[in-house]
């Protein structure tokens, strides 16, 4: 088994905590079943940032509510770049995998499909 990172970002309308935990879960929830990863076990850690305009909420709330109370999860802000999307939450799982790293699915949902257009999970 390999260590293996899984990239996965979204977006919000709004700076809102209801909306940043709704859209990380949404984001968890899809990452998780794309990759078939159906014990937290599997998942050695996650990093969640948002952007600047996001900070009412941390996003790995979600997380924990899903029940990744053992999984270290950290929240950090994103580099403001000028020209970056706004209101974008990202993570980079880190998991214990069979899968190659070109089975692996990356999840890009919302508007943060324009992200990564070559990517054909972000579709």
């Amino acid at each position: 088994m390999a260590v293996r990172g899984v990239r996965g970002a979204t977006t919000v309308e709004s700076d809102d905590p209801a909306l940043i935990r709704a859209a990380a879960r949404e984001l968890m929830e899809e990452l998780l079943r794309r990759n078939q990863i159906t014990d937290f076990d599997e998942v050695i850690s996650a990093v969640f940032t948002t952007t600047q305009d996001l900070c009412s909420a941390f996003p790995a709330e979600a997380a924990r509510a899903m029940g990744m109370s053992q999984v270290p999860l950290l929240c950090a802000q994103e580099i403001p770049v000028p020209g970056s999307m706004p209101h974008c939450i990202r993570v980079l799982l880190h998991i214990n995998s069979e899968r190659t790293p070109k089975e692996i699915e990356h999840v890009y949902l919302r508007d943060a499909q324009k992200l990564r257009p070559d990517l054909k999970s972000a579709q």
